[in-house]
């Protein structure tokens, strides 16, 4: 198997009693492909013979030498098979002739260059994956500029309700609010004055402003 070491570095045997098969991997992905299963001769040969000393029960003997002998030939047969099995799926590998690996020609073989995807990476593929890792960075950028809580009120507190300013509020009767009624008169302390934040670059502005007094957009 000497001429095929390159190719068969990377192979499961899942060969049985009765039959081989080997799967062949791709030295880069990993991916396997599994040869077409070939039927034993010495393996179908045995069964035959242990089924009828055990039919009759005095071909014991018999059954054991030809056990002893398939077991002597089986391993030329195996590497029959195993030939057969690297010309068969071999179809399906190519080997890169500057480092050497055999990949798979579905996902890790450059055609146009001739190469394996390492050696010679398709410019394209790596176009469009440069192309979305820059998206995604300036979709990132992009929304750490936005103002995402236009639409939240954040000086409510953790129940929804308005939060009083420093010092309290003053009651239309005058009395100071410390609370969310007035001690006096038992009226609601009144709403603070909702903030407004420029969408565009996010800098405070007065409640009753238009515009923008950073950037100048219209608030």
């Amino acid at each position: 198997m000497s001429s095929m070491i390159e190719f068969t570095r990377n192979y499961r045997d899942a060969s049985t009693t009765t039959g081989y098969q080997f799967e062949f991997y791709c030295d880069h992905c990993g991916s396997g492909l599994m040869s077409p299963y070939k039927q034993s001769k010495l393996g179908l040969a045995g069964g035959v013979m242990r089924a009828a000393s055990s039919f009759f029960g005095g071909l014991g003997g018999a059954a054991s030498a030809a056990s002893q002998s398939n077991d002597l030939l089986r391993g030329k047969e195996r590497d029959e098979a195993l030939r057969e099995s690297v010309a068969e799926v071999k179809k399906q590998f190519n080997q890169c002739k500057l480092c050497g690996s055999w990949v798979c020609q579905k996902a890790c073989w450059n055609s146009s260059r001739n190469l394996c995807q390492k050696c010679a990476p398709d410019l394209d593929m790596e176009l469009a994956s440069a192309q979305n890792k820059a998206r995604a960075h300036w979709m990132q950028r992009k929304a750490l500029q936005t103002d995402m809580i236009a639409d939240i009120d954040i000086t409510k507190d953790g129940g929804g309700k308005p939060a009083l300013p420093a010092g309290g509020a003053k009651c239309e009767c005058g009395a100071t609010i410390t609370g969310k009624f007035c001690p006096e008169c038992g009226k609601p302390a009144p709403a603070p004055a909702t903030k407004k934040f420029c969408s565009n670059c996010g800098n405070e502005a007065g409640p009753t402003a238009k515009f923008c007094g950073t950037c100048g957009t219209t608030l």
